[in-house]
Formats: structure tokens, C-alpha cells, sequence
């Protein structure tokens, strides 16, 4: 079952890699094409505006694939003096601290889109962007971020309770430079 949901949570987040991937070079397109046309005397305008909106978004589900892949910083100067069952203990602590934290963003990201919704909000930018076009997108970003670190969270516990340290770490352990060098 554990495996199952890692397996499951890494293709998924793998495909929406790749999907903010186009979305990314189709914002550095539009910044290249407005950068032309300045040449020229022409502007698209609004290119600073909008990339800012897809960097939001883009780092807003990009972390569940970092988390996925052991790619978000963590401090293991104890971690990696310890033993296994240590290395576990340390490992679950760091996801739970993790899952509460981004569960606490994601929930605190639900009145700012709201608010946005029920004011009809707009940027207050020449575009005169609806907020909540680009608000939606980043705070689905954050639950799903919180959904995939709770869902590995869960799935590192299944792990630890048939004693798969070496899974369960390679679930939600780190990938450090001594890691690298081996």
C-alpha cells in the first residue's frame, strides 16, 4: 500500500513537473517576444506582471515534486550521526513538522482567494488582473502540496510500522552530499 501511494504520488507529480515546465517556457516566450518587440519600438507589456503570477505558481506545485524527489533543504547534522531507527525518528519529525506547516499555509490561503472572489479583486497593475485568475491556481498548488506531504507522511509511517527503514527513507529521508559521493 505504501509503495503504492509513493509510486502513485511520483508519477503524478512528475507529469505536473513537466506541465508547469511548458508553463514556464511559455512565460520566458512571452518575456523573449516582448524583449523583441521593444527592439522595434513595440511592447506586449505586462511581462514583469505575468511572471511574477507564474513563478507563484509554478513554485506553489513545484514543492510536492521537490518533496517527492528529496530535493527540499534540510539540516541532518544529527541525522546523519545516527543509526537507522534514529534516522527514522528524525525523518518522521521533519515530515510532520512539514505536512503541519504546509497545511497551515494552505489554509490560510483559502481567505485571501475569498476575499478576492467575493470583491471581485482586481490587480492594481495596467493589466488590471483578476486576482482570483491567478490566486485559484497558486492556492491549489498548496493543497496539493500539503496533500502529497501527508500522503507521504502516511505512507513512511505504513513503512516504519513493518520495519522498511531503508524504504522509508528513501521516501522521506535526504539526499545530502555525502549521499552523492557514494
Amino acid at each position: 500500500m505504501a509503495e503504492t501511494i509513493l509510486l502513485t504520488l511520483r508519477r503524478l507529480n512528475r507529469l505536473i513537473a513537466l506541465l508547469v515546465g511548458v508553463l514556464l517556457m511559455g512565460c520566458a516566450a512571452f518575456v523573449l517576444a516582448d524583449i523583441v518587440l521593444r527592439q522595434i519600438g513595440s511592447s506586449l507589456g505586462g511581462t514583469d506582471e505575468i511572471s511574477g503570477y507564474v513563478m507563484a505558481i509554478a513554485t506553489a506545485w513545484g514543492m510536492g515534486y521537490t518533496l517527492i524527489e528529496l530535493g527540499h533543504v534540510r539540516i541532518d547534522l544529527l541525522r546523519s550521526r545516527a543509526g537507522s531507527r534514529a534516522r527514522a525518528f528524525f525523518d518522521l519529525a521533519a515530515m510532520l513538522a512539514l505536512s503541519m506547516t504546509v497545511t497551515m499555509i494552505a489554509i490560510k490561503g483559502w481567505p485571501v482567494l475569498a476575499r478576492s472572489l467575493k470583491n471581485n479583486s482586481h490587480a492594481n497593475t495596467p493589466l488590471e488582473t483578476p486576482l482570483a485568475l491567478v490566486q485559484a491556481p497558486w492556492f491549489a498548488g498548496w493543497i496539493w502540496f500539503a496533500l502529497v506531504a501527508w500522503a507521504t507522511f502516511a505512507a513512511a509511517v505504513m513503512l516504519l510500522a513493518r520495519g522498511k527503514f531503508t524504504e522509508s527513507e528513501a521516501a522521506i529521508g535526504t539526499f545530502g552530499e555525502l549521499d552523492a559521493l557514494k
